[in-house]
């Protein structure tokens, strides 16, 4: 559920290649569990990169503000779509690199499955065996929650083996954000409707960057990221609008409807002017020049800016404590983004 991205982007100051292997160590030879610790912490990075870890803070907002809108605080059963969430989002970035494995051979071969430090056998099998957690962790939220896991799930797959280079990839894609913040709501309170508007706002952002993430490997044209540029700020407007200016029933938290409670306007702008920044500073330099390192980055930018826009959707719906909940994540993301590339 991420778009990819190729290797000019990736982080040159920290690399699982940099660390001394067993045999390159001047201690390798004296003490053994020096080089068992090294070819640990290498295992564990291969696989860190593999799934994309940083990317995961960009997905219990969506369980989050699914659950915010209709009007629930979140429960038990909003932790179980989180993990689900959780599990079908790895399962997603497993199973697209074991897709993409002839083309990183040739594009990216530093990735953990072309340099060999992950089999794509176990790649695969990690697809399988988390896809199926999730769907499991969603049946015990109930019978409305895999109603929704099922299709979500079935997107993922559809998009890393047959659509995603196709027409249809960068709806595939928005449809599967859509459905993961539908799923939060369908496990907090059963109904998906009075999410069907915050959903379409991030499958709107989702299907925008995933466009602009086509010209990652060559370049392109200036047009997707003016598209996404005016994407991001038409949904910026929406988001400091209360729901009743959009034509949405408002909030049902008693004591935090947006139209009663001033703290959800400002945090609603703040969030807001999060989102525009995140996402529409590196889209305009991608606009200005399309070059493959500058789209690069608008895609990291989008991605990242979705912590913010679900931050946002949860506040309009009047969910300060998840609002403030899921702001909380961009740090940690934006830290670990740092070491392991989010795309």
């Amino acid at each position: 559920m991420t778009p990819r991205s190729p290797g000019p982007d990736r982080p040159t100051t920290t690399s699982p290649t940099q660390s001394p292997t067993p045999s390159q160590s001047p201690r390798a030879g004296t003490t053994s569990g020096v080089g068992a610790g090294a070819g640990a912490r290498a295992w564990a990075w291969a696989w860190a990169e593999l799934l994309r870890l940083p990317a995961l803070f960009t997905v219990p907002g969506d369980a989050l503000a699914g659950a915010a809108t209709i009007g629930t605080r979140p429960n038990p059963r909003t932790l179980l779509a989180i993990a689900s969430s959780l599990c079908l989002y790895e399962a997603g970035m497993a199973l697209n690199d074991w897709a993409d494995q002839t083309e990183d051979a040739l594009e990216r071969p530093h990735r953990p499955l072309p340099s060999g430090r992950i089999h794509p056998s176990a790649a695969l099998v990690a697809a399988g065996a988390l896809t199926a957690a999730g769907l499991a962790l969603a049946a015990r939220a109930g019978r409305p929650a895999l109603a929704v896991a099922a299709p979500l799930a079935a997107t993922v797959w559809a998009y890393d083996l047959a659509l995603k280079r196709t027409p249809a990839g960068p709806a595939a894609m928005a449809t599967a954000r859509g459905l993961d913040l539908l799923l939060g709501a369908t496990a907090t309170g059963g109904s998906a409707r009075p999410a069907l508007p915050s959903a379409l706002t991030l499958a709107t952002h989702t299907l925008a960057v995933t466009t602009v993430s086509r010209g990652e490997t060559r370049g392109g044209s200036p047009l997707a990221p003016l598209a996404a540029l005016a994407t991001t700020g038409t949904l910026a407007w929406t988001l400091t609008r209360p729901p009743e200016a959009l034509g949405t029933a408002p909030s049902r938290y008693p004591a935090t409807a947006p139209s009663r409670h001033p703290a959800a306007d400002t945090l609603r702008t703040v969030l807001a002017a999060a989102f525009v920044t995140t996402s529409g500073r590196p889209l305009l330099h991608a606009a200005l020049n399309p070059s493959a390192p500058l789209t690069q980055r608008a895609v990291g930018g989008g991605i990242r800016a979705m912590i913010p826009l679900q931050a946002a959707l949860a506040a309009r719906s009047g969910a300060l404590a998840s609002a403030l909940l899921t702001a909380a994540l961009a740090p940690a993301a934006r830290r670990f983004a740092r070491k392991v590339s989010v795309t």
